[in-house]
């Protein structure tokens, strides 16, 4: 059965959250584009650019025994030709933050190239 690719872009991010919850450095190495630009902002974190740079830290988050886990929930997949723009929720150790992950195809794969996850404003009343 052939999937769609807004069903393929769906299960590259749903992977991404599963090699994170499952702390598997060589699935969320795996899922990384390794010929398109690459970068990524933590909530709370500056702009890490480049490969190398981006990995090292997942790789330090990953190490991390109390590292909370990430639900994720309501991604809207936005397709351009070999590019997709993932928004969702994701809520870490029940802090609710929005994630914008961009995925970019690669060798038939859907490969991320930018992960910015930026902690949700609540206004009271």
């Amino acid at each position: 059965m052939t999937i769609s690719a807004t069903e393929a872009v769906l299960e590259a991010n749903e992977a991404f959250y599963t090699a994170f919850n499952e702390k598997d450095t060589a699935s969320m190495d795996a899922l990384w584009a390794r010929s398109a630009p690459v970068t990524c902002i933590h909530p709370h974190g500056n702009l890490l650019s480049g490969r190398e740079t981006v990995m090292a830290s997942w790789f330090a988050i990953l190490a991390n025994p109390s590292q909370a886990k990430i639900v994720s929930g309501g991604a809207v997949v936005h397709l351009a030709g070999d590019v997709a723009v993932v928004v969702c929720r994701e809520f870490v150790a029940g802090t609710p933050v929005i994630a914008t992950n961009v995925f970019v195809r690669e060798g038939g794969h859907w490969r991320i190239s930018h992960h910015h996850g930026s902690p949700v404003a609540w206004r009271a009343g």
